[in-house]
């Protein structure tokens, strides 16, 4: 749960700053999540409240089909019709109460509204599936939002969005479903014109435009719709190419200009492999940033990232990235080399990683599955990035962990102020027992605990071993300590015993009986079952650049609390 937590957080931070530069509301990863604890409420609980209050007489439902902003509103007795009228209609299942739902309407209205103004005959439909139980119940509605295209009037087998939940995105992928997926070459001038066009395009080349093997590429095409698809049987365009047998070509217009996947001997196609082919492939040895590689970045099979700090109005850092390709293409799908342009709004990433703007050129490696961060040891040069690459690859590398500065005052208040450099010493002393409160300076929880910690501080701050401290977690990282939200409290006994999570209530009284009592809490309090409360009254970690992401909307979503009901699912 932790790691996951973590790698989320590290997209956000980045899609903060690719956002921050781009101005762009668009997201990269599907995911199913909770919705919010403001939203949630049972179907049982939501017709409590509307039975409370008085509400205007429901108009009768008929086969008409009515509009809101573009979309049409369906249920069970007009949706016949509107599959009958329409042969591409896509359709949303939510709940009125649902958070993600609501995020997510704006997006969908305008993706409706751009297929009108097209004048396309796509369409799109929402559905309130809390109200139309029965066609919820039939189309397998067991999350929200979801959404589903009906082609041609099939309601047997609809197909689940796959794309990204973006206006563009959700038009886009309307489009290549809607069509045959991939183009049809049938000789070397318009193969040639189709790989011309496009930056990256992906060629199949069968000699059986009908077999198993093709049908898996045309999958694969109506899921990357980032990408250009063809395919050919044509002798003329498998010549020009130096094609002899089945197979997939990646074609781009940098780097090695393609790359080719090879069937198996049986002539089979893996679906799964084609798509990171590809995916991996449609990148550049080094990827620059930014708003339409981040997806990429993070859906890459590659777990470690190395991520190259450039300042590239800098002719001399400029030819040092170019010449780091070298090592980009020796340790190709292992490691996958990421530019970060520091004239661009990147502070988002120099925080998490510690750089400084006058550090560049430099470099900063990451396991993505152990959140684990690396660093150069000197200047960065071509050989000490094919070091510290070789070492990350062989799991021998020193990680590193951030911290800040040791405050001049950080002992002069009644609660102590810790960072990454003092923690160990004061916070592992065996002669104190030491309260500390791990924080992120935009955590609404953490900021109502603020005047009781100091509270807290000024009445125990004549105990000799007592200490009441704390440490902005979004800055500071310790590996001997898990923060898996804000704010964390945890107790340090003297005496080197097993560290204590404090659980029980924030008021000061708990938190002194807490203290006076060893840290064990108060019987009553120990008694209760507060895990489930705790758990929804705690903001979930993130860095303090994950903040500015929820307001923007991935190396990224949003999430500043969630809880762990898999009930919801978000848009990215």
């Amino acid at each position: 749960m932790r790691k996951l937590l973590l790698v989320s957080l590290l997209a956000l931070l980045l899609q903060a700053s690719c956002i921050q530069a781009n101005h762009s509301d668009d997201s990269t990863e599907e995911h199913r999540d909770a919705q919010d604890d403001t939203t949630k409420k049972t179907p049982e609980e939501t017709s409590a409240e509307t039975d409370e209050t008085e509400q205007p007489p429901k108009r009768e439902k008929t086969t008409e089909i009515e509009e809101e902003q573009d979309v049409m509103v369906l249920h069970i007795n007009n949706f016949d019709r509107a599959l009958s009228e329409t042969r591409h209609l896509m359709v949303e299942f939510y709940a009125p109460w649902c958070g993600y739902c609501k995020r997510f309407e704006p997006i969908y209205a305008e993706a409706a509204g751009m297929l009108k103004e097209e004048g396309s005959e796509m369409r799109l439909a929402k559905v309130d599936a809390i109200e139309e139980k029965e066609l919820a119940e039939e189309f397998n509605v067991d999350s929200f939002p979801t959404v589903k295209l009906f082609m041609n009037g099939d309601r047997k087998e609809p197909i689940e969005y796959t794309g990204k939940r973006t206006p563009s995105g959700i038009v886009q992928w309307l489009k290549r479903r809607s069509g045959p997926g991939a183009a049809d070459l049938n000789s070397a001038d318009s193969a040639a014109e189709f790989i011309n066009t496009h930056n990256v395009s992906v060629v199949g080349f069968f000699d059986n435009l009908e077999s198993e093997a093709a049908a898996v590429f045309k999958e694969v095409a109506f899921d990357l719709t980032d990408v250009e698809f063809a395919v050919t049987a044509s002798p003329e365009v498998f010549k020009e190419y130096e094609v002899t047998a089945n197979k997939v070509v990646l074609f781009k217009k940098f780097d090695d200009g393609r790359a080719d996947f090879e069937l198996s001997e049986e002539d089979k196609l893996d679906k799964h492999n084609l798509t990171d082919f590809i995916k991996e492939n449609s990148l550049e040895l080094i990827v620059p940033f930014n708003q339409e590689t981040s997806d990429k970045i993070f859906t890459s099979r590659v777990r470690l990232h190395c991520l190259l700090f450039i300042n590239s109005t800098v002719e001399s850092q400029m030819s040092l990235l170019e010449e780091s390709k070298t090592v980009a293409r020796e340790f190709k799908g292992k490691v996958l080399y990421i530019l970060i342009d520091m004239t661009t709004a990147v502070s988002h990433v120099l925080n998490y990683f510690g750089v400084l703007e006058k550090d560049s050129p430099t470099v900063r490696m990451i396991n993505m599955d152990t959140q684990k961060k690396f660093k150069i040891a000197s200047e960065m040069t071509i050989e000490s990035l094919r070091q510290l690459s070789q070492e990350v690859v062989d799991d021998t590398a020193e990680p590193y962990f951030r911290s800040e500065e040791i405050p001049e005052d950080w002992d002069k208040g009644p609660v102590k102020v810790l960072v990454a450099k003092n923690f160990e010493t004061v916070a592992m002393d065996p002669t104190k027992n030491v309260f500390v409160e791990f924080y992120a300076p935009w955590c609404g929880h953490c900021k109502e605990l603020a005047p009781i910690w100091e509270q807290l501080g000024e009445i125990y701050a004549d105990h000799d071993d007592i200490i009441i401290a704390k440490m902005d977690a979004t800055a500071n990282e310790l590996e001997s300590v898990a923060i898996d939200g804000f704010p964390t409290l945890k107790y340090f006994p003297a005496g080197d015993k097993e560290v204590i999570s404090y659980t029980g209530n924030r008021d000061l009284e708990t938190l002194s009986k807490f203290l006076d009592n060893g840290g064990v809490l108060p019987q009553e309090e120990s008694d209760e079952d507060d895990d489930d409360e705790e758990e929804a009254d705690k903001d979930k970690a993130q860095t303090d650049e994950g903040e500015d992401a929820d307001n923007q909307s991935k190396e990224t979503d949003d999430s500043s609390e969630k809880t762990k009901n898999n009930t919801s699912k978000d848009e990215l």
